[in-house]
């Protein structure tokens, strides 16, 4: 248990770090898009590939998968129940919606939290591929279908590939299943880069902070608050349910599967909403308020189930 306070210490510092730094306009008003597009191009997919070309695949791929799977699907499809049965919104503004209510932030937050606090960053890895080869191109779908955006077929298809971080998953994976063996030569320099990834994330997440007022008047309170109560409370019941019940896991494994399903929701909703510009405010409130919320319920978690 003290390892996991020590972990969340310094997560909760170096984002207090950057907070102030945002406060103080270090590095001027563009600082966290400019370190979040350094983080998502170039240290998180060395990150990536280090930790899964030495990672143990069975765990990686193991009924982690399913339980995120299971937890993200269930609570998505709570809040559609509730949009369809009292909200009564629109396609485009349920999606988003179902989005904060399931899509975790697995790379700003989750890479920390994997990392400092679970032991490892491959324990987050499923999810990130689960969401960004699944989920995101069915929301995308759904939200250029519902709403008439620009974006192709083909484009949302494509999109997994495209994105860094699963090609170099999908390269660490490569590597480890053909069990070639890289010289320090080649594999220093990503570790050296992977390094930088986790105060990236965290020094840019500390500064977006700055000035976020949630629940202003017709922003979707009540979506809001729904999205907010599904993903902070209910998917990491529903994801425990799963891991213990279903699945028999205990110890770390039971930790790691219900800590991943309480991470807060990912700014990539709030992206997909500005794209599409629908549901902006639910996106925006969702990713803000979760973040707060993830704070006390990763403590409870790890003081009822850490090892």
């Amino acid at each position: 248990m003290g390892g996991v306070l020590t972990g969340f210490g310094i997560i909760a510092f170096v984002i207090l770090v950057g907070y102030l730094a945002g406060r103080l306009r270090i590095g001027g008003p563009t600082a966290p898009f400019v370190l979040n597009r350094i983080a998502f191009f170039v240290t998180n997919p060395a990150l990536l590939f280090v930790t899964l070309a030495r990672a143990d695949l069975h765990v990686v791929f193991s009924t982690q998968l399913l339980v995120a799977a299971i937890a993200a699907v269930v609570s998505a499809g709570l809040f559609v129940a509730l949009s369809r049965a009292f909200f009564r919104a629109k396609a485009p503004e349920t999606t988003i919606g179902a989005l904060g209510a399931g899509y975790v932030n697995a790379n700003n937050i989750g890479l920390p939290v994997a990392v400092y606090v679970l032991g490892s960053a491959s324990f987050v890895a499923p999810v990130l591929l689960l969401q960004l080869i699944v989920f995101a191109p069915i929301a995308l779908t759904v939200l250029d279908s519902t709403s008439r955006g620009s974006v192709s077929v083909r484009s949302i298809l494509t999109q997994p590939v495209r994105n860094p971080m699963i090609i170099a998953s999908l390269l660490g994976i490569l590597v480890d299943v053909s069990g070639v063996k890289l010289p320090d030569a080649v594999f220093k320099p990503f570790e050296l880069l992977g390094g930088a990834a986790v105060p990236l994330v965290l020094l840019a997440f500390g500064m977006s902070l700055v000035g976020s007022r949630p629940l202003q008047a017709g922003a979707g309170r009540v979506q809001i608050i729904a999205a907010v109560a599904l993903k902070s409370a209910v998917m990491p019941l529903i994801a425990f349910a799963a891991a213990r019940y279903l699945f028999g896991l205990e110890g770390q494994s039971l930790f790691a599967a219900v800590a991943l399903a309480a991470l807060p929701t990912a700014q990539n909703v709030y992206n997909f909403a500005a794209r599409y510009e629908r549901g902006v405010a639910v996106a925006r409130d969702v990713v803000l308020l979760t973040t707060i919320f993830a704070v006390p319920a990763l403590l409870l978690i790890a003081a009822l189930l850490a090892p």
